[in-house]
């Protein structure tokens, strides 16, 4: 396959595609023809200077207006993480049996092997499990002593510095938002970041901590609440409820709860999402083999089926193409898996009853999509203050395309991970009759629709007001 061949499709693929930019695709060149085929770029802020992602953000910034494609930026944030410390003589070999000492970074020995931050000594029992890399390694605490655990290697394997480290069933004493996350936020909300990713949620709480800071910097950045602990997953509806999306993170999660959980619960988590309107985000794993194989495997290639299938608004990678030698070619296959998926999926019927106390925007979104797949339209045209009503109608998962039309640049990116929508910018409005017009002349610009081209409008008759949305009308393009 032809890694050009996902850009020059005349159908717009409906599932949005994620990608994490790194050293394999962070030059202008390899940046311009990503960001032909992605929805979404990820700044990964584990990794990299503030240099770095500065100079990355600039290049999204100029490319996507060049190419006249709304493409979210998303700062991910590090996260109370644990991580191995820096180990002075280079990478350490565990076999299985051995005895090893793990301490907090600064109060580790010679011999130690360092964990930072400095919190082991308050959590660790006897008989907790230690992960290491993503569970590669894995150690079983004996005992605690004075702030150091002497463990036995379970799984032996290379320990290097950086390393993630998870604590199974332990709660960490630490904040959502540690000392460096309030700094990398600081910088990607001067970057211009149209989304800002909270790794670890554990609570409701911890996402409006994290909306409060964008609010104070005046920010029109969204949220996206990392599910990748046990603990959100216990509060998932809570977490959903302030979150502006979510991401199934499956990485963490899988180490968090279990390989085997995984399957189903991110079935659980998009329905979730789904109810209520809020984009999400299927990661972690998802073309693997691809960092180092020109084609994934057919177990790889299921996955993203069943993501698709499942609903997910958008799929991500990260080392596919952030590190990876075949980064182009693994979101084409992404993009060509979608595409062969997507007519199977089943359009969510999903008309409110007056005891669930739909809004008014819920109840003409179901109606519009209705509308529209009963008489074949060709296309939902939803103009839209904010990009809320795109999401309400996203959520149903129409057969028909739709386009989010704005005046807002922070809307269109926005709309830009949500499922099946494709943002245009349109001029601000002073009357619904000039917005109708305006919105029907930019969606014959997509090529999307063609003059002559049967659509439906939803949109509200006081236009430029958030939630206005009262009106269904059918048009000829």
């Amino acid at each position: 396959m032809k890694v050009a061949d996902a850009a020059t499709s005349v159908e717009p693929r409906r599932t949005k595609i994620v990608a994490t930019i790194g050293p394999a695709t962070a030059s202008p060149e390899q940046l311009r023809e990503l960001l032909q085929l992605v929805d979404g770029t990820r700044l990964n802020f584990s990794h990299g200077t503030h240099e770095d992602h500065a100079q990355t953000a600039r290049l999204v910034r100029e490319l996507r207006q060049e190419l006249g494609r709304s493409v979210a930026l998303i700062a991910d944030l590090q996260g109370p993480k644990l991580r191995v410390g820096e180990l002075a003589n280079g990478p350490i070999e565990l076999n299985r049996g051995d005895q090893v000492m793990i301490a907090g970074e600064d109060g580790a020995r010679d011999g130690d092997l360092p964990i930072a931050p400095d919190v082991l000594g308050s959590v660790l029992k006897a008989g907790n499990d230690i992960l290491i890399d993503d569970g590669s390694v894995k150690l079983r605490v004996g005992r605690v002593e004075r702030g150091r655990a002497q463990c036995e290697v379970l799984v032996g394997g290379t320990v290097s510095s950086h390393k993630g480290v998870n604590l199974p069933g332990v709660t960490l004493p630490i904040p959502s938002l540690t000392r460096k996350d309030i700094d990398d936020l600081q910088f990607a909300l001067e970057l211009g970041c149209d989304f800002v990713a909270l790794s670890f949620v554990r609570s409701a709480s911890d996402v409006q901590a994290l909306k409060t800071l964008i609010e104070a910097a005046a920010s029109t950045a969204h949220v996206i609440a990392k599910i990748e602990k046990a603990e959100a997953v216990a509060v998932l509806d809570d977490v959903l409820r302030v979150s502006d999306a979510v991401m199934v993170a499956r990485g963490d999660l899988g180490v968090e709860i279990g390989t085997t959980e995984v399957p189903l619960l991110q079935k659980r988590i998009i329905r979730h999402a789904l109810e209520r309107g809020k984009p999400v985000i299927t990661a972690t794993q998802m073309l693997e083999s691809m960092v180092h194989a020109p084609e994934p495997t057919r177990a790889e290639a299921s996955d993203v089926a069943n993501a698709v299938l499942d609903g997910t608004s958008a799929l991500m990678l990260s080392g596919e193409t952030a590190i990876g030698e075949f980064p182009l070619e693994a979101v084409a296959y992404m993009d060509r898996i979608a595409r062969a998926v997507e007519p199977h999926l089943g359009y969510r019927h999903e008309i409110p009853t007056a005891d669930e106390q739909p809004t008014i925007g819920q109840a003409m979104s179901n109606a519009a999509c209705d509308v529209a797949e009963a008489i074949r339209a060709r296309a939902l045209l939803v103009p839209t203050f904010t990009g809320r009503t795109a999401s309400a109608v996203a959520r149903l998962r129409p057969r028909r395309p739709i386009i989010g039309l704005t005046h807002h640049d922070y809307a269109l990116h926005h709309m830009a991970l949500e499922w099946g929508v494709t943002p245009v910018g349109i001029p601000q409005a002073s009357d619904v009759e000039e917005l109708w017009n305006s919105s029907l002349e930019a969606s014959r610009r997509t090529g999307i629709v063609k003059s002559g081209d049967l659509v439906v409008i939803t949109a509200g008759t006081a236009v430029n007001i958030p939630g206005s949305t009262n009106v269904i009308k059918v048009d000829t393009a």
